[in-house]
Parts: C-alpha cells; sequence; structure tokens
C-alpha cells in the first residue's frame, strides 16, 4: 500500500512538473508573438524600399554588424547596408552618414570598417561621422539623439532589424523611417530571424526596467 501511495505521488509530481513546463512555454511563446506583432504594427508603413518614395534626412543612421564571417567571408548583411548607404546618399536622399556599431577593443571595430568601406565606394570622408559605442541598437538610436543631436534620422538596415530601431526611436521622441537594405533569403538567415524574435522580446524588457545606453559622453554636432 505504502509502494503504491509513493508510485502514484511521484507520478503526480511529474505530471504537475509537466504541466508547468508546457504552460510556462505557452506563455513564452505567446509573450514573444505579442512583443513581434506590436512592432510590425506600430511601425508600419515606416519603413522603405523605394528610393523614389523615401522622404529626405539630413542624416542616415547605419546600425553595425560584423564585416566578416567566421569562415573569411565578407558579411551579406554589411555588404547590403554599405550598398542602402551608397544609394541613398547618391539618391541625395541624406546628406550625411552616422555609423554606429561595436568597438569593444582595438582588435574590433565595426563603424571604421564601415567608414573604409564607404570611402571606397565614393562618400567622402568629411560625411561620415562615427559612434564607437553602439553596443547594442538600442545604445545606437539613443546617442544618435542625445550624442548627436539628430530628432530626425533615416535608419538603414534590413527590414527586420529598421522596425525594432524604428519602435525604439518611437519610445524615445525620434522621428525615424527605415531604408530596407537587401535582405537574406529565409533559409539562409533563419537564425538571423530567430534571434531577432528574441531581441525583440529583450527590448520590450529594456524598456520596462528604463535601460539605457552603457555610454553617454560628450555631444558631438553633425553640421
Amino acid at each position: 500500500m505504502k509502494k503504491t501511495f509513493s508510485t502514484y505521488f511521484s507520478s503526480f509530481k511529474i505530471k504537475k512538473v509537466l504541466e508547468w513546463v508546457v504552460f510556462s512555454a505557452l506563455l513564452l511563446f505567446l509573450g514573444i508573438l505579442m512583443c513581434n506583432t506590436t512592432i510590425v504594427k506600430r511601425t508600419k508603413n515606416m519603413t522603405y524600399n523605394n528610393l523614389d518614395e523615401i522622404p529626405h534626412n539630413k542624416v542616415g543612421l547605419v546600425l553595425g554588424t560584423i564585416p566578416k564571417l567566421s569562415n573569411g567571408a565578407e558579411n551579406p548583411y554589411f555588404t547590403y547596408r554599405i550598398d542602402a548607404t551608397l544609394a541613398l546618399f547618391e539618391a541625395k536622399k541624406i546628406d550625411y552618414v552616422l555609423v554606429s556599431g561595436d568597438n569593444n577593443n582595438s582588435n574590433y571595430n565595426e563603424p571604421q570598417a564601415f567608414k573604409e568601406a564607404l570611402i571606397k565606394r565614393g562618400i567622402p570622408e568629411e560625411r561620415i561621422f562615427l559612434d564607437y559605442a553602439g553596443f547594442r541598437t538600442l545604445d545606437s538610436v539613443v546617442r544618435a539623439k542625445i550624442i548627436f543631436g539628430q530628432e530626425k534620422i533615416t535608419i538603414i538596415s534590413q527590414k527586420f532589424h529598421n522596425e525594432r530601431a524604428i519602435y525604439i526611436a518611437l519610445k524615445n521622441n525620434i522621428d525615424a523611417i527605415g531604408f530596407n537594405a537587401k535582405d537574406l533569403p529565409t533559409h539562409l538567415g533563419f537564425k538571423t530571424q530567430i534571434r531577432e524574435y528574441l531581441a525583440r522580446t529583450k527590448l520590450f524588457i529594456d524598456l520596462l526596467f528604463g535601460v539605457t545606453p552603457k555610454f553617454l559622453g560628450e555631444k558631438i554636432e553633425i553640421p
């Protein structure tokens, strides 16, 4: 009898644990879905694919990414953002480029890599400004306003990234639109898309707790 009761109690505990795991997973899934849906709806019609349709802004904010992949090949996200920035500049849809990215050590410098690539493609050096403390998208967008004085910007990245960046801008009273760089096919960019869903969820946590950029500093004027 004692053994039977013990077995029953153990089965009951296992069942409760499984129910809790399933319930928690469902809540997490719904939370991720809600965060994604909110960002998509709120930023609808605020990103552009067509140069003829996008309005002019003085500054284009290019969001940084790693220039090279682990196998040494050029990162297509990097290349496509360079292409998009050049297209905007040549079409006179932006006058200056603000490159924001990670420069957490002397051997890794996203902004400098972007700058060199942009100059090589024909954008004058004096038209390029660098933000070395764009460790995250939140840092890049908020610093564009606080440090570089820009309250109206064109954000340049892939559409999924632009949507999140614009949502951050809206929450910080920045008038932002996005120009969508070419993206990768779904089967090639699947891991990036999964990370984006998680990044959107983390964004809502950051906003809830009032997270601010890691570094601020002296103001830099863009003419």
